[in-house]
């Protein structure tokens, strides 16, 4: 399970509704405005439960912030994200940023924190940032050209991208945070809770999406044989907890789409979903992300990703199979490459 894109500061402006496909939804959107502009297609479609009562709330806090933080906003992002509101906008003193303002749901609890601990490690910069709630606030960089890895190179260039990207991210919470005041930057809450950064272990997201795919599987949603969806979710809990290397933080959410293109060759990485753990799980989701490819060959696309990484062969794979398990049914491929690989002999 991978939640949707929060959005990110890219281009391609455009405040007309539409829908999709691009095409205009009636006209002008007529619905309410944030910042004087129409509501993202995809957040204003959004059915996660909660975010009905968030988004009705959102336009009283963007316009807050702006006001406090001396921000004039521009047209936001479209499509956008499916669980923030993203927008190009100029400080008091012209300056070009980005705000992001975000439905903190679980998976994205930590988002802030991991980026304050991997500054200067190729994630877009952060000027200011506040936690509030159930309301994650970034002002960021504005990443120019600021055009996704998914448009831009082959298939196989994008996986040496990904692999340069996550090899500077991972490191111990501990090493990263001790030479930034993380409190500060990530914004003391308004209930006076302490904002020091204490990211979950990988364990703990593990279990969670195992159970969800275990009720998807009772509920008779999977396509795999019960052997295998018994063996491949008990490996999916078992993985993290027998990893015996380093823990380093992860961005758990690393793929093409999340990553822009700055200048002199700089890639950007935006919206992380940070947990601590074994990095062999970092690589999977840019190979969910390239599906023809994944249903096709698992076993060489999992063997090129860790012969790129330097990380273990056999023990990727079983992540694969794992993961493939969890999500089959979910994700195009998945049921495929979980059946491939298990016929291959990992286990």
């Amino acid at each position: 399970m991978s939640e949707p894109s929060d959005g990110g500061p890219g281009e391609a402006l455009d405040p007309i509704a539409r829908d999709a496909s691009g095409q205009e939804l009636g006209g002008r959107h007529t619905g309410p405005l944030v910042a004087g502009f129409p509501v993202p297609e995809l957040l204003r479609s959004g059915s996660a439960p909660g975010l009905a009562l968030w988004r009705a709330r959102l336009p009283e806090v963007v316009d807050e912030i702006l006001d406090r933080w001396e921000l004039r906003a521009e047209a936001p992002f479209q499509p956008g994200g499916s669980s923030a509101w993203v927008a190009p906008v100029r400080s008091a003193d012209g300056d070009e940023r980005v705000l992001k303002v975000a439905w903190a749901h679980d998976e994205a609890r930590d988002e802030a924190a991991g980026m304050v601990a991997w500054q200067g490690r190729g994630v877009a910069r952060i000027h200011r940032s506040e936690r509030r709630g159930e309301t994650s606030v970034l002002l960021l960089e504005r990443v120019r050209p600021g055009t996704p890895l998914a448009e831009l190179l082959t298939w196989p260039e994008r996986d040496v991208v990904i692999v340069e990207v996550a090899r500077r991210l991972w490191a111990p919470p501990t090493e990263l945070l001790g030479g930034t005041d993380a409190v500060a930057m990530t914004g003391a809450s308004s209930s006076g809770e302490d904002a020091r950064p204490s990211f979950r272990p990988l364990s703990q997201m593990c279990s969670w999406w195992a159970d969800e795919a275990q009720q998807r599987a009772d509920d008779d949603l999977s396509p795999l044989p019960k052997d295998l969806v018994s063996h491949g979710l008990q490996l999916f809990r078992d993985l993290p907890l027998e990893w015996d290397g380093e823990d380093v933080l992860l961005a758990t959410d690393l793929h093409p789409s999340n990553v822009l293109a700055g200048q002199g060759g700089r890639w950007v990485l935006i919206d992380p979903k940070p947990y601590v753990g074994d990095p062999h799980y970092d690589l999977l989701q840019h190979m969910f992300n390239d599906p023809d490819r994944l249903q096709a060959a698992p076993g060489p696309f999992v063997d090129r990703m860790a012969e790129l990484s330097g990380l273990d062969r056999d023990r990727l794979r079983r992540w694969m199979l794992a993961r493939c398990v969890q999500e089959a049914g979910v994700l195009p491929g998945a049921a495929e490459a979980a059946r491939s690989l298990a016929d291959a002999g990992v286990e």
